[in-house]
């Protein structure tokens, strides 16, 4: 079983120590690299919030992109499916000649 390993994890102006899997810490590190971009790019489109509302707009960011993603693998799976079926319908119809 893996050690946790601790990182400091800075969002925004505070930097935090978690604990994470070693098989983890890739994509931890580019989630906060992706995070703090966000903070940045929130920042000077919107002047004069603190960062306490610039990390509320990257958490509603945040959770719509992933809402996004699991409705586009939805329709993806969707898709197999009636493709599978249109497959077997040709299968059938060859297989009958």
């Amino acid at each position: 079983m893996n050690e946790l390993i601790a990182i400091s994890a800075l969002i925004g102006d505070r930097t935090y120590r978690i604990k994470i899997n070693p098989a983890d810490e890739e994509v931890v590190r580019k989630t906060l690299k992706v995070i703090n971009e966000k903070i940045l790019e929130f920042k000077t489109h919107f002047a004069g919030k603190d960062m306490q509302d610039y990390i509320a707009m990257v958490l509603i960011w945040y959770a719509t992109e992933q809402h996004n993603n699991a409705s586009a693998m939805v329709s993806n799976e969707n898709l197999t499916e009636k493709l599978l079926s249109i497959e077997k319908m040709i299968d059938n119809q060859l297989n009958e000649k």
